[in-house]
C-alpha cells in the first residue's frame, strides 16, 4: 500500500453571508456558486436561513418555539501533495462541509457530519472532460474502461489518512441529488429523521461511481420533503450517525437541491411510491435565491479541463503507477 507517497492539507473556512470563495475553490460548488454577483449575501443570508428552519422543524422535542438550534457550516478543502517525483506540487483535490449544531438553550456545541457536500475537479474531468470525449460518435452510451478507479482511490486513501483521523471522528455522509435516469420505489421502512426509505434496482452511474470510493449508497425521502435524497456512506447509516447529526445533514443538503434543482425538491407535490425524478418537471416554485443556473452548468466542463490540464495530463505516469499497486 502506498498510502504515504501522497500527502493531504484540510483547510476550513466558515460559511457564513461573509463568505467569498478562495482562488482555488471550485465556482460550481453548492456555497461558491451562491457566493458570486450582486445578490451574494443575500443569497447566502437566505440559504442559511432555510437550513436553520428546516434544522428546528425536523428537531421539535424541546423546541416549542422552534428555535432551539442553529447550524454552523464549514467548508473543507483538502489538497494532495504529491511525491518527491511529482515535485511536491498540491492540488485541490476535493472540498465537503462540516457541520456544526448549536444549541441556544445549553450554549453547547455539538459536533456533526462530515461530507454533505462533495465537490472534486477529478470527478468534473471523469464526467465532463473523460465521459463526454468517450461517447462522442457513438450511438449508444458507454463508460469507458476503469471509469472512476482512480478517483476511488483517492478519495479511500484521504478517508484513511492521518489528516481525516485527526480532524474527523466519523466517516462522512455525502448526499445528493438522486438520478433522474432511474425510478425509485417507495418501501415501508420508516426512519424518524430520514423519512421513508426508497429503493431502486439498478444503480445509477453516480451510485456505480461513488461506490468506487468504498461508499454505499441508500435513498430516504425525509418528513415533509417532495422527493428522496440519496445518502452515501460507509458502515451503517441508521445507526453510526445521532438524530442530531442526521438532521444537519438533511437540513443543509435539502436546502441546496431546493435551491439547485427546485424541478425535483421544490415541487408542489410530493413523489409517489413509484417515482422518476424529472428536471422537465413544471409544476415547482423557485426560492428566493437568485444565480445563473446556465452558467453554473457551463463551469463543470471547464473545471475538469483545468484538472486534466493541472493534474491528470502532468502527472499521468505517477497516478497510474500508484493506483496500480494501491490497496485497501
Amino acid at each position: 500500500m502506498m498510502n504515504e507517497d501522497f500527502t493531504f492539507a484540510i483547510k476550513t473556512v466558515r460559511f457564513d453571508e461573509h463568505y467569498r470563495p478562495a482562488d482555488g475553490t471550485r465556482i460550481t460548488t453548492n456555497f461558491a456558486n451562491l457566493a458570486r454577483g450582486e445578490h451574494r449575501q443575500d443569497n447566502l443570508r437566505k440559504a442559511l436561513n432555510m437550513m436553520d428552519a428546516r434544522f428546528n422543524a425536523l428537531a421539535q422535542a424541546d423546541n416549542p418555539r422552534g428555535d432551539r438550534y442553529a447550524l454552523e457550516l464549514d467548508i473543507v478543502s483538502v489538497e494532495m501533495a504529491l511525491s518527491a517525483e511529482g515535485g511536491g506540487d498540491a492540488f485541490p483535490l476535493i472540498e465537503i462541509l462540516k457541520t456544526t449544531i448549536v444549541d441556544r438553550e445549553t450554549n453547547q456545541r455539538i459536533e456533526g457530519i462530515a461530507g454533505n457536500n462533495f465537490s472534486s475537479y477529478v470527478r468534473d474531468y471523469d464526467f465532463s472532460v473523460l465521459l463526454s470525449d468517450h461517447n462522442k460518435d457513438r450511438q449508444e452510451f458507454g463508460v469507458p474502461d476503469n471509469f472512476g478507479d482512480l478517483h476511488g482511490k483517492l478519495f479511500q486513501c484521504f478517508l484513511g489518512s492521518t489528516a481525516y483521523k485527526e480532524n474527523f471522528g466519523k466517516p462522512p455522509v455525502i448526499c445528493l441529488s438522486v438520478s433522474t435516469n432511474k425510478t425509485y420505489h417507495r418501501a415501508e421502512n420508516l426512519h424518524p429523521v430520514l423519512g421513508v426509505e426508497y429503493l431502486q434496482d439498478e444503480p445509477s452511474l453516480t451510485d456505480q461511481y461513488f461506490s468506487k470510493m468504498g461508499l454505499r449508497v441508500r435513498y430516504f425521502m425525509p418528513p415533509n420533503s417532495v422527493a428522496p435524497l440519496a445518502f452515501y456512506f460507509v458502515g451503517d447509516l441508521l445507526s453510526d450517525y445521532t438524530s442530531l447529526e442526521l438532521i444537519g445533514t438533511v437540513s443543509t443538503m435539502e436546502a441546496f437541491q431546493k435551491i439547485y434543482r427546485p424541478e425535483i425538491y421544490n415541487a408542489n407535490s410530493a413523489a409517489a411510491r413509484c417515482y422518476q425524478p424529472k428536471l422537465k418537471h413544471q409544476d415547482y416554485s423557485l426560492t428566493q435565491i437568485v444565480y445563473d443556473r446556465e452558467e453554473r452548468s457551463q463551469l463543470a466542463v471547464k473545471q475538469g479541463k483545468f484538472a486534466e490540464e493541472h493534474f491528470i495530463k502532468p502527472y499521468q505516469p505517477i497516478l497510474d503507477r500508484w493506483a496500480a499497486s494501491y490497496t485497501l
